[in-house]
């Protein structure tokens, strides 16, 4: 959960600190306020976009910094990227006047990618206008698959597709009308390398003999200085040191170790000595054989130039030209077996997604179901809600699989579900993505969810279930809501109330955690009325005793 969030001299702030608790947490104010400045800082410092605008007029810097306690897989993906500080994390973001900016994770200079990758464990942030979202297909998709059982399947079909389209595009590009040029091109870049060995171990070898030929003269001189060293040796110190202590071991029998290891020593001095005597008499000095290795390695160096690729990466590029050239010149049994691998990955593509078809239609009744009986509680009484997933088997694969998920609903009683953008009007569009919304974020695990004015367009009734929606989603998760309506704000736990004031031709904005009294006089405004009544302080007081019974 969100524990600390501090501002400075982002957008109208100047200086805030906030504390925040578990449970949904409201946020209100009058219209252009700011209310949305809370979020934005919070998207600010998980990685959002950040530019000049954000830094406060005459300020050098904005600064986010926030605190969280960390669910078990943000704890894990932090320790992998060796960002971990137990179960707490501070994370800060710095904007320049310029619009550069910075992030930290723990005290940690990190990318502002590896920022945004943490926000994605953290929070989930539902704007206004996502309800507009809910109209098009790839987003009706993207919430049935983001609740199937089992997320690998989704890769898994991803994985099928992209192996299959490999093979296709090797097809397209195989022969074509320019086949013979081709041909012509290979033949010539294969001949280039024919006169060289164009193997790994070959280069290694031929790269390890030019080294020994070109210190040739030095390994001999110290080779020659070696065995003269260690034929003295041999003459002198050890043999000297064996004798001594071989003629005092029946004195003392802690000398015999000692002694057999010398005895070990001599022996292998002496091997060592003849093998480097064989050395020295096989070592070639030989200068031709050095400038004819030195100018095959040129030779080589110079194609790889001319090839555009690296030295040591040769053998796999000869290696790739000859398999190339021997498709080419092999042309119709190269499709053959081309057809026949796209034939297989095809197969295996279809059985994977039909195994994903089968998850995608259990998963959209249930959520089907779901969304159906909260739109009983929002206003569409009789209303009905049903997701339909087709598979296309005539369409080319696609790394999502076969299927066509639309969303069909019927508002009212007894009429035929039709498509979700002929049917709903805009607030019952509201209604059924808020629906959506707290169905999927109960089951996404993220632990702080964020609604930005997503009750836009009800009110009455509706508005307070709307209210017991998130309050009860409070229960479980730590919630922010940014609300105009009392009947929304009475259901909250906590309440901050936005409010800005100019001062000497300076926007100031200010936000403060409301007592119970603050609680109601600021529900009885959002009552509406120029004049707050004592009625309407009543009312005000009644929805919140109300609302926490």
């Amino acid at each position: 959960m969100l524990h600390y969030l501090q501002i400075e001299n982002f957008v109208i702030v100047e200086q805030l600190k906030l504390q925040f608790n578990n449970g949904l947490t409201i946020i209100s104010g009058e219209t252009g306020a700011g209310k949305s400045i809370v979020i934005d800082a919070l998207s600010l410092v998980l990685g959002g976009r950040a530019d000049s605008n954000l830094v406060r007029q005459g300020s050098e810097t904005a600064q986010v910094n926030a605190v969280f306690s960390l669910p078990f897989a943000a704890q894990q993906w932090l320790e992998q990227q060796n960002l971990s500080h137990g179960d707490e994390c501070f994370v800060r973001r710095v904007v320049n006047h310029n619009g550069r900016s910075r992030a930290y994770i723990n005290d940690q200079a990190v990318s502002i990618q590896t920022a945004r990758k943490l926000g994605e464990y953290l929070v989930d942030i539902h704007g206004q206008h996502a309800h507009q979202s809910l109209l098009k297909s790839e987003m009706q998709r993207q919430l049935v698959d983001g609740l199937i059982d089992d997320k690998n399947i989704l890769e898994q079909v991803k994985n099928s597709y992209q192996d299959w389209h490999k093979l296709k595009t090797e097809l397209k590009h195989l022969g074509g009308e320019d086949r013979d040029a081709k041909i012509t091109l290979l033949r010539y870049q294969v001949q280039e390398f024919e006169n060289f060995e164009v193997t790994t171990e070959a280069l290694e070898k031929l790269e390890t003999e030019f080294r020994r030929l070109v210190n040739a003269q030095k390994l001999l001189e110290n080779s020659q200085d070696a065995l003269t060293l260690l034929d003295n040796d041999e003459a002198g110190g050890l043999n000297k040191a064996f004798n001594l202590l071989e003629e005092m071991q029946n004195a003392d029998s802690q000398l015999i170790n000692i002694a057999a290891f010398l005895e070990n020593a001599i022996i292998q001095t002496q091997e060592a000595i003849g093998e480097l005597r064989t050395y020295i008499h096989n070592l070639d000095l030989d200068a031709e054989r050095l400038e004819d290795v030195q100018q095959q390695i040129n030779q080589l160096q110079d194609l790889a130039r001319k090839h555009r690729v690296r030295y040591a990466d040769l053998p796999a590029y000869v290696e790739q030209l000859n398999k190339q050239l021997n498709e080419l010149e092999n042309y119709e049994q190269a499709i053959v077996n081309l057809e026949a691998k796209i034939a297989k990955s095809l197969e295996i593509y279809k059985e994977i997604s039909h195994i994903l078809h089968q998850q995608r239609v259990k998963t959209a009744d249930i959520l089907s179901e779901q969304i159906t009986t909260e739109m009983q509680h929002l206003g569409m009484p009789g209303g009905k809600l049903t997701i339909n997933v087709r598979t296309e088997e005539q369409t080319l694969p696609s790394p999502n699989g076969s299927d066509k998920i639309e969303f069909l609903v019927s508002t009212n009683p007894g009429n035929p579900v039709k498509p979700l953008q002929q049917v709903a009007s805009g607030g019952e569009l509201s209604r059924i993505s808020l629906a959506i919304q707290v169905i999927t974020a109960e089951s996404s695990g993220i632990p702080i969810l964020v609604f930005d004015e997503v009750d836009v367009g009800i009110g009455g009734g509706v508005a307070e279930i709307v209210g017991q929606l998130l309050n009860k989603l409070g229960q479980q998760r730590q919630v922010l809501c940014i609300t105009h309506l009392a009947q929304v704000a009475s259901q909250g736990h906590h309440h901050l109330q936005v409010s800005k004031h100019v001062l000497e031709e300076t926007t100031y904005a200010n936000i403060k955690t409301l007592d119970y009294q603050q609680r109601i006089e600021e529900i009885a405004r959002m009552l509406g009325g120029v004049e707050i009544t004592s009625q309407t302080l009543a009312h005000a007081e009644e929805m919140l005793e109300h609302a926490s019974q």
